[in-house]
């Protein structure tokens, strides 16, 4: 198990990112979370398998298809574990 922290910037927010995310990460069969920031971004933690992450993560580079990705700033971090599903956090 690995995880990533992921800072996702452009038309983010309002656009059912957040939710698209969700079922995206559900699909992979990752856990974790994501949320709105204050500053207009969209914040992203999951932890899943390589291989899924890396889709998640290429995923996150475009969105759903009403919002417009400028810039994914992304760190690889040690996964935590004690998340049970990919939810919206708030």
């Amino acid at each position: 198990m690995k995880a990533f922290h992921a800072v996702v910037k452009g038309e983010v927010q309002g656009v059912g990112f957040r939710m698209s995310a969700v079922i995206r990460a559900e699909r992979y069969g990752l856990t974790g979370w994501v949320r709105n920031t204050s500053e207009g971004d969209v914040e992203v933690w999951a932890e899943g398998e390589d291989q899924t992450l890396e889709q998640f993560y290429e995923w996150l580079q475009v969105g759903p298809s009403s919002a417009r990705v400028d810039e994914v700033l992304k760190t690889d971090e040690p996964a935590r574990g004690f998340y049970e599903r990919f939810s919206v956090a708030f």
